[in-house]
């Protein structure tokens, strides 16, 4: 039994996976050792951790988790990974991002896969058929984009995504601004599906993070959905370099 920490801009996620499986998943807004211990003490079968981070120091989990797991990795850019890196500076390359790019690959392999990843940023990146991550593009996320709008300007209302459709012509303020945001990011997402499908026809296409459902609703393509996939890579990077 394997324990993999996403420690994201907003949230940090552990997950417990067996077999390749996530049996149980948890979130906070900010993870510790006190964090850490409480999902151990609940699965005291864990024998490995693996952890990537996109915030600061992290040692004092580090060091908890080398004292408490059998077996520790942190994923940096210098581990081993099942995939051939064609980013042109790997050491630049968002670990998360990555690590998502081996779980794709682990769920679809020797298949094309776009995957799109929608939290703070949303990143687009692409795992082709032979394995090789051929890179991708970043852009500002949902709450990203409405904050920009309300903290950079001086009349415009903070606005959040909400269920229901929206109006192709905002008709006041608020559904102009959540339009705007929200099909902006329908259209621009259909963009890149649709010129990289005329370019792999068998393209999968997987929607991640925290915002991935929402949008996964909204735009006219099969897309497998969900927030595990970089909890997946981990896991798998984690058993690549077991030995």
């Amino acid at each position: 039994m394997n324990l993999a920490i996403d420690i994201g801009n907003t949230l940090a996620k552990m997950a417990v996976i067996e077999a390749g499986q996530v049996v149980d998943t948890f979130k906070f807004e900010g993870v510790g050792e006190r964090e850490v211990a409480s999902v151990l003490e609940s699965y005291p079968g864990v024998e490995a951790a693996v952890l990537v981070s996109s915030r600061g120091d992290v040692a004092g989990i580090e060091a908890f988790l080398r004292k408490r797991a059998g077996r520790y990795l942190r994923f940096d850019h210098t581990v081993p990974v099942p995939l051939k890196n064609l980013y042109r500076t790997p050491g630049t390359l968002g670990c998360d991002r990555l690590a998502a790019a081996v779980g794709a690959n682990a769920l679809y392999p020797e298949s094309n896969v776009l995957i799109v990843d929608f939290g703070t940023a949303i990143t687009v990146d692409m795992v082709s058929a032979a394995g090789e991550f051929l890179g991708g593009n970043i852009s500002p996320g949902a709450a990203s984009r409405f904050r920009a709008l309300h903290e950079y300007t001086c009349s415009l209302p903070l606005r959040a995504l909400r269920p229901g459709e929206t109006e192709l012509l905002g008709r006041d303020t608020f559904s102009a601004i959540e339009s705007g945001v929200i099909d902006g990011i329908v259209y621009e997402i259909e963009g890149y599906i649709g010129r990289l499908s005329a370019r792999y026809p068998d393209l999968r296409i997987i929607f991640t993070g925290g915002d991935g459902n929402f949008f996964a609703k909204r735009v006219k393509n099969p897309i497998f959905a969900t927030y595990d996939l970089v909890v997946y890579g981990l896991n798998r990077i984690l058993e690549y370099n077991a030995d």
